[in-house]
């Protein structure tokens, strides 16, 4: 078990690359586009967010966003930063490469599972769930619990908050004093954070190459990932919007209250994106995810990356 103090790698340089006017343009088209439907709910653009990537230029990356740093609920999409911390420990040798480890992370990611992110947890921070403590164990507890909010600001990573468990039923116990007590009450990603950590996995730049890849292989959707109904609900959210063809990885993440995708996407003419939406209010409409993605995806070839990349 590792305890609550511990050291971030050096943090890389942002993977996400400068502002592009026209990727700007797009994205902000397909936003009021997608706006202007009619849903079941009308959509207001404060109740969307998202971050593009193209990894597409050998000149580097370049990346847009509408809403890209509000720091929102993230329902199991909070999952990715778990990953990479897990693999973390693991490469640093405060993790044992157990084979319940490896269940508890491909349970996870590919299923999905709130106790098996439960059990990550527990072993990335030095804490447990139970009964209530102390004013000064808990103090001590929540310290232990903000290990990966630790590891992640060492990285450079802003206004993210990853120290909770993600819950069917519950919290109780010291998990309902700790919201009681501490703030933020909730997981917070904004789609920026998430999407330089997606790109630093596809990039094979998370923790190292070979767990990066270790990781993609847990993302992988679509038909060329191994049979799972899981992952299979998983590819729903944005996969029947990509042209047929593609290749991607993708984390989901949905609540009564939310619905999200980050997707790494390789697609037939050979354009690698990475494209993260959150949205709020609407978690059961689920072309929201669909439009968005066909808008930006049918407007690259209209909005060019900018002259002199």
């Amino acid at each position: 078990m590792v305890g609550g103090c511990w050291l971030a790698a050096a943090a890389l340089a942002s993977p996400l690359g400068q502002v592009d006017p026209g990727l700007h343009l797009l994205v902000k088209r397909a936003v009021r586009r997608t706006t202007e439907q009619s849903w079941a709910k009308p959509l207001q653009p404060e109740e969307v967010a998202v971050t593009v990537v193209d990894l597409a230029d050998p000149a580097g990356p370049t990346h847009a966003s509408h809403r890209g740093d509000a720091a929102i609920y993230p329902a199991s999409v909070v999952k990715l930063f778990y990953l990479v911390a897990a693999h973390q420990a693991l490469e640093d040798g405060r993790l044992a490469d157990t084979a319940e480890l490896r269940r508890a992370l491909r349970d996870m990611i590919v299923k999905s599972y709130n106790e098996a992110t439960h059990y990550v947890v527990d072993l990335l921070t030095g804490t447990t769930s139970g009964p209530e403590l102390s004013a000064a164990d808990l103090a001590v507890w929540q310290d232990r619990r903000n290990a990966v909010n630790r590891y992640f600001e060492g990285l450079g990573y802003t206004n993210i908050n990853v120290n909770k468990k993600p819950w069917c039923e519950g919290p109780y116990g010291r998990e309902t004093q700790a919201i009681a007590t501490f703030t933020p009450k909730r997981n917070l990603l904004t789609t920026d954070a998430t999407a330089r950590l997606l790109v630093e996995i596809a990039t094979r730049r998370a923790v190292s190459a070979r767990r990066s890849a270790e990781m993609m292989d847990l993302l992988r959707r679509g038909p060329s990932a191994p049979a799972d109904p899981d992952a299979e609900s998983q590819a729903e959210f944005t996969g029947p919007a990509l042209p047929a063809g593609s290749r991607f990885w993708s984390k989901a993440g949905w609540t009564s209250e939310v619905r999200h995708d980050a997707v790494f996407v390789e697609l037939p003419d050979g354009g690698r994106m990475v494209l993260v939406m959150f949205t709020v209010g609407h978690a059961n409409e689920t072309g929201i995810l669909h439009h968005i993605a066909r808008e930006i995806l049918s407007g690259r070839k209209e909005h060019p990356p900018s002259p002199g990349r």
